[in-house]
């Protein structure tokens, strides 16, 4: 007696984790985190697991869970770079990447001279609090003395 072998279909080849995993970002990140309050309120520990897991795989900070099948748009970040073929365009765009360039560079030399005036202004009055305060401790002690 021979046994027929069906074809499986290929999602019962994968693990129910991996199948789990495929269904929650079917319904997007609202699912995964229902499952992690539910994870929590039945038992804390696979609400816990639950956690680690979205912040590992970067679930929890995706705009959609689904979205990390797809080509990330965060690439085209770097075409900014690129030559586009237009001089004109090229020219314009490197003037204004120099000159905001220069306008952080300036900015940012204004918070530091701006923290190191108020870092001295802050111990300047420092300084002067403590300058008094032995003066008026001396002049306490020298008056016990004299009452002695």
């Amino acid at each position: 007696m021979t046994a027929m072998t069906s074809p499986t279909p290929a999602h019962s080849q994968q693990g129910w984790f991996t199948r789990s995993e495929a269904w929650l970002d079917q319904k997007g990140k609202g699912a995964w985190i229902a499952a992690m309050v539910l994870g929590f309120v039945f038992f804390w520990p696979i609400g816990l697991a639950l956690l680690f897991y979205m912040i590992w795989s970067k679930r929890m900070f995706n705009k959609s869970c689904r979205s990390h099948s797809r080509k990330p748009w965060a690439s085209h970040g770097m075409s900014a770079m690129k030559p586009s073929g237009n001089s004109a365009f090229d020219a314009y765009k490197e003037d204004t990447l120099r000159r905001l360039e220069q306008e952080q560079n300036d900015f940012e030399g204004f918070m530091q001279r701006l923290r190191d005036a108020k870092d001295k202004a802050e111990f300047d009055q420092f300084m002067d609090e403590r300058s008094t305060m032995p003066a008026e401790d001396s002049s306490d002690e020298d008056r016990t003395e004299k009452s002695h």
